[in-house]
């Protein structure tokens, strides 16, 4: 079995000491492959936050693929917003803002979809999305195809409807025609799995992450990550909803999907 984990939002700098431990425990007993980290990953974008995140980060038993979120660009340095906004960010985690990983079982594309003159909104240019496209449709046919955005592709609340990715349904349409499998995403700190378009039973799957170690929980939703397991030979994946457990201080295994793939 072939495990991802997806950790999103941890805003370093609101951490919970506990569940930054916690979470490298499980981390340790699942022995991803990979793990992506897709956004926010600080809450104010300032170098101690941006150090620590490495910290945890560097600390981690697997690569990981590390974009970053509309919190990590500075909100008050408008000269550093301006000039130089992933200044802090590249310190930590280096100069690419989008990255690709591939093994046997898994094709990851993960990319920067904040902008600096927005404050909390995401877009995707027409070039990410024909450049995605083509890496897509260069994967394996035996490979889970996964696209990795801060802002989330679909959303099922209506007062989540502002916080959609600019460009998502150009993005979508051109994805699905290249065979994307799971658009993985945060933003909203509310996790959830959901097919993409459920009207055209399309086998491409929303997979959406709380807030993974910060206090900046949404409503009565816990901290919480997702695991991503994969047989190799099989046309299926399982998505794990992982929640931070109060009482037996460490992340526990709250829900889980299995998804039938397009191929």
């Amino acid at each position: 079995m072939s495990v991802l984990l997806h950790i999103s939002d941890p805003h370093f700098g609101t951490e919970r000491v506990e569940v930054v431990a916690a979470l490298q425990r499980l981390a340790a007993e699942l022995a991803p492959e990979c793990i992506v980290v897709s956004g926010d990953i600080t809450q104010r974008a300032r170098r101690a936050q941006f150090a620590a995140a490495q910290t945890f980060v560097d600390a981690l038993p697997a690569p990981a693929l590390v974009i970053p979120g509309n919190h990590d660009i500075p909100l008050f340095d408008l000269w550093s917003r301006l000039r130089s906004p992933y200044a802090h960010f590249r310190e930590a985690f280096g100069e690419a803002l989008e990255q690709e990983w591939s093994s046997p079982d898994w094709h990851v594309l993960a990319i920067n979809t904040t902008r600096w003159w927005r404050h909390k909104d995401g877009e995707v240019s027409p070039a990410q999305v024909q450049h995605v496209a083509q890496r897509l449709g260069q994967a394996q046919p035996e490979q889970v195809r996964v696209v990795v955005t801060h802002q989330p592709m679909l959303v099922i609340r209506q007062h989540d409807v502002g916080n959609l990715l600019h460009g998502h349904q150009g993005a979508a349409d051109a994805w699905v025609e290249a065979g994307v499998d799971l658009l993985l995403g945060g933003h909203i700190h509310l996790p959830y799995v959901r097919p993409l378009d459920a009207q055209r039973r399309c086998r491409t799957y929303v997979v959406q992450a709380g807030t993974a170690v910060s206090r900046r929980v949404r409503g009565d939703v816990p901290n919480s990550v997702n695991v991503l397991r994969r047989e190799r030979g099989t046309h299926s994946c399982v998505v794990e909803r992982w929640d931070y457990d109060v009482g037996l201080a460490r992340f526990a295994r709250r829900e889980s999907h299995t998804l039938a793939l397009a191929h």
